[in-house]
């Protein structure tokens, strides 16, 4: 581990004393588990962004297969080969 400094308000230190003292946990416990909450919301945000980004970029491409046509291509091959589950 890195050690580290913060300041925090009157509130927040009494806050994380509290919280400390009922879960019976160290406050530096208690500032590393929100923090590690933050960071990992943040990483699900941005994962949504991006797949919002992504939504519908391909909506206008003529060049892409159809991929009914490509799962019907994959089955033949699968039972051709004797891997098919039916």
């Amino acid at each position: 581990m890195i050690r580290t400094q913060i300041y925090l308000t009157k509130k927040e230190k009494e806050a994380i004393e509290r919280l400390s003292d009922e879960r019976g946990t160290t406050q530096s416990n208690i500032i590393r588990e929100a923090i590690d909450e933050y960071v990992a919301e943040l990483t699900v945000e941005e994962k949504k962004k991006k797949i919002k980004a992504a939504a519908g970029m391909w909506k206008d491409k003529k060049d892409i297969p159809d991929i009914r046509e490509l799962r019907e291509g994959w089955s033949k091959r699968m039972k051709r080969l004797g891997l098919d589950d039916h």
